[in-house]
């Protein structure tokens, strides 16, 4: 009878348990991208990976952990998605509107993505943080040069996200689509006080064509 190698064995171990792991991470952001966060509980992430409960806390120590490792992977993903664009625009109107359209256009792709930062950006507003510092620097760069309304970089941040928020929780309901994103950053613009004319200009610029132009 031929030996298993102990090394082997181990590294088949570590597999599966990496495997394990991510179902449940799987099942967790599933269920996140559905309901509140705070709703999610222990049995339902593990009915929904098809997994024993103790085989949880094998991985993680509570819910609270497993609810810390998805937002750590969303916020990696906000820098990702946000910080290769930035430096294609110098405009700060325009650096919104990209972020706004970056998101959006995203959740329309991937509607279950959409809810899934709708939902937890509404639990733990800690997550996307560097984003929302991006977007406050970007809002009071615009506000100096009087063409957004004057109000404070933090009410500019909350009627920017929560626009946002909405319009992808929309889209993980089916409700919005790629050709609407357009029209929802020109009203998000327009929210914070940027003209209709140059609402659709910037938007015009920043989000590309079908043609390419």
């Amino acid at each position: 009878m031929a030996k298993i190698d102990p090394a082997k064995r181990a590294e088949i171990g570590r597999a599966k348990s990496a495997r394990t792991r991510e179902q449940l991470l799987a099942a967790a952001r599933s269920l996140y991208a559905k309901q509140a966060v705070e709703s999610v509980t222990v049995e339902d992430v593990v009915r929904e990976a098809g997994v024993a409960k103790g085989t949880l806390y094998v991985h993680f120590k509570n819910i609270e952990a497993v609810q810390m490792v998805v937002a750590d992977e969303l916020t990696q993903t906000f820098v990702n998605l946000l910080q290769p664009r930035r430096a294609i625009f110098e405009d700060p109107i325009e650096r919104i509107a990209d972020g706004c359209r970056t998101f959006l256009h995203q959740a329309t792709l991937n509607p279950k993505w959409g809810g899934l930062v709708a939902r937890y950006a509404w639990s733990f507003p800690t997550v996307g943080s560097a984003a929302r510092g991006l977007l406050a620097e970007d809002l009071y760069q615009a506000s100096r040069q009087g063409r957004i309304a004057e109000i404070s970089s933090d009410l500019g941040t909350a009627i920017v996200v929560g626009i946002v928020l909405q319009v992808m929780l929309s889209a993980s309901e089916g409700n919005v689509q790629s050709p609407d994103v357009p029209f929802a950053v020109i009203a998000i613009l327009q929210s914070l006080g940027v003209s209709r004319r140059e609402a659709h200009a910037v938007v015009k610029r920043v989000i590309p064509t079908k043609s390419g132009s």
